[in-house]
């Protein structure tokens, strides 16, 4: 299971994510991150628990398209890291 939340401020989007980033789950959060959508995106990977190689696909698109990455976890900072993923600020309440 996934669990996706967005929040809108002024000048930034975050992109929280929850469990398993996997197949059909994955593939939804490309339609969250529309291109052109947004100013700034942050996409907080810090509570999700699995990532599989669809998931890492996604990841590495949000990447080209932009989005920094929060990682606070062992597990999402070594997706990040693995990946060459962009982090963004440390916490991403702070924005």
């Amino acid at each position: 299971m996934l669990k996706a939340q967005i929040q809108h401020s002024a000048n930034v989007t975050k992109l929280l994510l929850e469990g398993r980033l996997v197949g059909l789950w994955a593939d939804s959060v490309m339609s969250l991150a529309k291109p052109g959508s947004f100013s700034r995106l942050i996409v907080d990977l810090t509570e999700v628990t699995y990532v599989d190689a669809y998931g890492e696909a996604v990841l590495e698109w949000l990447a080209t398209i932009g989005a920094e990455f929060a990682a606070e976890s062992c597990y999402s900072r070594d997706v990040c890291e693995r990946l060459l993923l962009p982090l963004g600020q440390r916490s991403p309440n702070s924005a």
